[in-house]
């Protein structure tokens, strides 16, 4: 997620990793410079954005308090209450973005902390707006929000690879048969959002009594569509409860 979103706003970076050599390849690839440690970021930088895993709060959040000027957590689990307890006295926001970022047509979704002040968030919503679409989803609701857009790119990547396997067994070339599904995918998101997002009424466009859409869209609800992608919603959030 930090190369994707360092990626997206294109400018240079001052970043730093637990030895792994990814800040080195970024600041390679972007410009900037690769730290030797979190609290030389935090140093220099005038918002730190914390990409970490969220078992590593409190031990990253040692290096930074009394240093970071502001905090951005992209953390997963992680809520404004624990960011708040971490580095108290500090400015944080808690965003959760998902890969399209990286080509500026992402979804960040922005659960406010109180007090926040609202000069550093106009600014902050600004850079995020860089990256795509902001959409602010109160706390209790943003474990629901991620289930659906944070992991919603590899879910739609797994019905595109299914849509084209499906066709190469009918003899499409796969450069084809993606170039033709994932031109779809791209064209029904912008009709859905023309039309205010109603998809009884897209399906029903596309649907004539007894032709093959309907037939397709049988074999689909009988395969369990629906209860597949529940499953896959529960998963993510009661599995993320545990």
């Amino acid at each position: 997620m930090a190369r994707a979103l360092a990626r997206g706003w294109g400018d240079p970076v001052l970043c730093s990793d637990g030895g792994s050599g990814r800040a080195v390849q970024l600041a390679a690839e972007l410009g900037g410079e690769a730290l030797a440690s979190n609290t030389e970021v935090a140093a220099q930088a005038d918002l730190v954005v914390l990409c970490h895993k969220p078992k590593q709060l409190q031990a990253v959040a040692a290096e930074l308090n009394g240093k970071a000027k502001a905090v951005v957590s992209v953390l997963g689990a992680t809520s404004n209450a624990k960011l708040l307890e971490a580095y108290p006295g500090t400015p944080v926001f808690r965003m959760m973005p998902n890969t399209p970022a990286e080509i500026g047509h992402g979804i960040v979704c922005y659960s406010p902390a109180p007090a926040v002040d609202p000069e550093l968030e106009t600014q902050v919503i600004a850079l995020f707006e860089r990256l795509g679409e902001v959409v602010v989803v109160p706390e209790p609701q943003l474990d629901a929000a991620a289930a659906v857009m944070a992991v919603g790119p590899a879910y739609q990547a797994l019905l595109a690879e299914a849509q084209v396997d499906a066709a190469v067994r009918y003899g499409l070339p796969a450069p084809l048969a993606a170039r033709l599904v994932t031109g779809t995918m791209s064209g029904t998101a912008a009709l859905l959002v023309a039309r205010g997002y109603d998809t009884l009424t897209v399906r029903r466009e596309v649907t004539s009594p007894g032709g093959s859409t309907a037939r397709g869209l049988d074999a689909l609800e009988r395969a369990g569509v629906r209860g597949a992608f529940q499953a896959a919603i529960d998963a993510v959030v009661l599995g993320g409860a545990r």
